[in-house]
């Protein structure tokens, strides 16, 4: 047992110094980023099936990781709020298709993958950049 203790002490030892976040790093509140985004009237290439919600960014797993949020609607006298649907935004085939499997609604219907990643890859790289920003900063349409 100490033997493992020491082998991760001294993997994750130099992340720690470097201030880098490894696998094993615990996103807390701090570093989640998130930005409202909306369809514009000329954007064709829309992948989502709500007009608008919440872009974020985390730190999971050693890398970024971009979701798209619903936005819920607004509760009534006689109902909670439900509890926004999210999807992973990701180019990559497999956690674009098995990662989202709960909330595949939550994308516009796509012929193909291949369909569906051109749709979202602007949108993950957009997402990268806003793990970049400050918290709390609000970044115009055109800064991203």
């Amino acid at each position: 047992m100490t033997m493992l203790a020491a082998t991760i002490a001294a993997v994750a030892a130099p992340l720690v110094l470097a201030n880098e976040k490894g696998m094993l790093h615990v996103p807390d509140v701090s570093e989640v980023r998130l930005q409202t985004i909306s369809r514009s009237d000329n954007e064709t290439e829309w992948p989502f099936s709500v007009a608008s919600g919440l872009l974020a960014c985390v730190w999971s797993g050693g890398r970024k990781v971009v979701s798209f949020i619903e936005t819920p609607d607004a509760p009534d006298d006689e109902h909670e709020a439900p509890p926004g649907r999210h999807v992973v935004v990701s180019a990559n085939p497999f956690e674009l298709t098995f990662l989202n499997i709960s909330s595949r609604d939550l994308f516009l219907p796509a012929d193909t993958v291949e369909t569906l990643i051109r749709r979202v890859a602007p949108f993950e790289a957009l997402g990268q950049r806003l793990c970049d920003q400050p918290q709390g900063t609000i970044v115009g349409p055109g800064e991203l």
